[in-house]
């Protein structure tokens, strides 16, 4: 009795592990044959004509300038103390004041860098209380 027990179970072992054999061959995954001639690759694609874009005629007129998003920066200027500066808004203010080399501002001051130099600007009124130029 237990030599049929071993022997069906035997059985059953080894139809399950053929069943993903002859399922994969089902699905027409095969191996290819041991000895295959190797292949040739495939010719490369025509490269594609590349368009010609011709040269503008020597009379056309040059094109105007794109319009800006933002208002060109100013041409570099010289700084005065007293001078008077609306526009300082537009510009990075400094809050890490000690890593530049600066002094605190006092109140109602803060320190604006303008190109390379800072500007040590008054906020109620705009106007340069300090300047230190840059390199």
């Amino acid at each position: 009795m237990k030599t049929i027990s071993r022997v069906f179970a035997a059985a059953i072992a080894v139809a399950m592990a053929a069943l993903p054999v002859a399922q994969a061959s089902a699905q027409g995954y095969h191996q290819p044959p041991h000895r295959e001639a190797p292949r040739k690759p495939a010719p490369p694609a025509p490269a594609r004509p590349q368009a010609h874009k011709p040269a503008p005629a020597p009379h056309a007129k040059p094109m105007p300038p794109k319009p800006q998003a933002h208002k060109p920066m100013p041409p570099k200027r010289k700084w005065a103390r007293g001078q008077r500066f609306n526009d300082w808004k537009r510009y990075s203010e400094v809050r890490d004041y000690k890593r530049h080399g600066l002094k605190r501002p006092a109140p109602g001051q803060r320190w604006v860098r303008v190109d390379n130099d800072y500007l040590l600007v008054t906020i109620a009124s705009g106007i340069i209380a300090g300047i230190i130029a840059g390199r």
